[in-house]
Parts: structure tokens; sequence; C-alpha cells
């Protein structure tokens, strides 16, 4: 605390959340990994589960984002990307389920953009910040089975279909193709968003690399192993599902922060 960085201090190792909105139950945690734990660092993934725009265009908003270990303040710079965002998003709620009625990329692409630049424009000049961000926005109507990712950076969405594991394709800016590493508030070019139709019993999952990396490079017994334990039909309690997303994977020892998504057919 006395170090000046109240911020970390007062950050928690792990943080813990859910929902049930209708169909849809979520389950999220953001858990310190090892390697901070070793360092005695604070936890530099953020996230945020919550509900925006007024109840004919309801959204369910869910975001994480990973701090970039390199910048001093990267776990404060997630944790207020993903809030501001949020408020911006609210904002625009109406836009966002009506392109997501009419199936516009594109719209949905331009209210990411604004909403994200928005946010950028509201963290604190002169901070030294750097962060990934994934929302993932799911309409409380259960007639509409589109939902919208936007993304900026690792991690990302996954869906869980027949005990598999599918990572959604890659999301387009409509850019060349760039290999680098994407961060706000400044090393980014624009914010991707892909458009995706989900039916009930299928299983979203919205992560940062402490969780999507064990999913698809070379830990099929990780991946095995959570697909079985969220796979089932009903979502796994809190205490339970915490537990599960603490499930280790070797060599893999960042921040992990998860959220699921489960639908019911009734």
């Amino acid at each position: 605390m006395r170090d000046g960085d109240h911020f970390a201090a007062l950050t928690p190792a792990v943080l813990l959340d859910g929902a049930q909105v209708g169909r849809l139950t979520v389950r999220a945690a953001s858990i310190r990994g090892d390697s901070h734990n070793w360092e005695g660092s604070c936890r530099q993934d953020s996230m945020t589960v919550t509900r925006v725009g007024p109840p004919e265009a309801e959204l369910l908003l869910l975001a994480v984002a990973d701090g970039v270990g390199s910048a001093a303040h990267s776990h404060e710079g997630s944790y207020l990307v993903t809030r501001q965002t949020a408020l911006h998003l609210d904002r625009e709620a109406e836009n966002i389920h009506a392109a997501l009625l009419a199936r516009d990329e594109g719209e949905l692409r331009a209210i990411a953009n604004k909403a994200v630049a928005g946010a950028v424009g509201e963290l604190r000049i002169g901070q030294d910040y750097a962060t990934t961000l994934h929302v993932l926005l799911v309409p409380t109507d259960a007639r509409i089975r589109e939902r919208v990712v936007f993304s900026v950076g690792d991690g990302g969405l996954f869906v869980l279909l027949d005990g598999q594991w599918h990572q959604t394709d890659q999301v387009d800016d409509g850019s060349l193709l760039d290999t680098r590493t994407e961060a706000l508030p400044h090393a980014y070019r624009s914010v991707k968003a892909k458009l995706l139709y989900s039916e009930p019993g299928q299983v979203l999952l919205l992560g940062t690399d402490g969780i999507t990396n064990p999913l698809t490079q070379r830990d099929p017994a990780f991946a095995q192993h959570l697909a079985h334990a969220w796979g089932g039909p009903q979502a796994p309690s809190l205490s339970d599902f915490l537990w599960q997303a603490q499930t280790r994977a070797k060599s893999y020892d960042d921040d992990r922060t998860v959220i699921c998504v489960w639908e019911g057919t009734e």
C-alpha cells in the first residue's frame, strides 16, 4: 500500500461473479496467475458482467481484459477500460440491437470503434496503460439468436459444441493481416467485430489468453477436462465454476479470466 500503487494493493487475487437473466446463466472468474503470485504482484486481468440498454433492447454485456505486464499501470487500465466501454455501449444499446437484427457487421464494427474510442479517451493522460479487450453482447430476448464479440488483442471467444471447443473465426477489421499484438489505448488500429449465431445448448466462453492459449496450444487434456465440466445442460455453481476455472495447465501461469454463458431450452 505504501509504495503508492493503491489500486494494486486493493486488487483482490480472485474475482467471482454470476448472473441469471431469463434462460441465460453466466459464470465468471478472474484469477491471479502463479507468476504474479510468485512475484507478489497484483492480478492484471479484469472483467465486467452487466446488462445494458432499455428493456426493449436489453443486452447482456460480458467483458474481459488482460493488462500487458510491461506497462506499469496495465492492471488499472484493464479495470477501467472494461467499465468505461460498458458505459459507452449502454448508450449505443438500441443501435446495437438494431444492427444485430439486421445482421449488419459493418455497423456493429463502427459502433464498437466509437464506443472503445470514447472509453479510451476517458483514461487518465500520462498513465502507462496497455490492455487487451474482448466484449460479448447477447440479447436477453431469446427470440434473437445473433450475438456479437468486439476484440482488441489476444484472447477471444470459444463455443463448446458436442463436447469440443471451437474457436470463433478470426474477426475481420477490414484491414490487411498484421501479426503484432494489439493493445489499448494506443497500440491498435481498430476494434474487430464478429457476428455469430448461437443455439440453446451451446456454451459460449469468453476469455483472456490465460485460458484461451491452453485451450488451443498443446494441452488437449486441459480442453477435454473443461469441456466435460462445462458441457452439461446445467451451469455449475459459482464455487464449482471457480474451482474448475483454476484447473492447472502445464507451463501456463498467467492470470486467467473466463466468462461462460449457458442457455436453457425453456
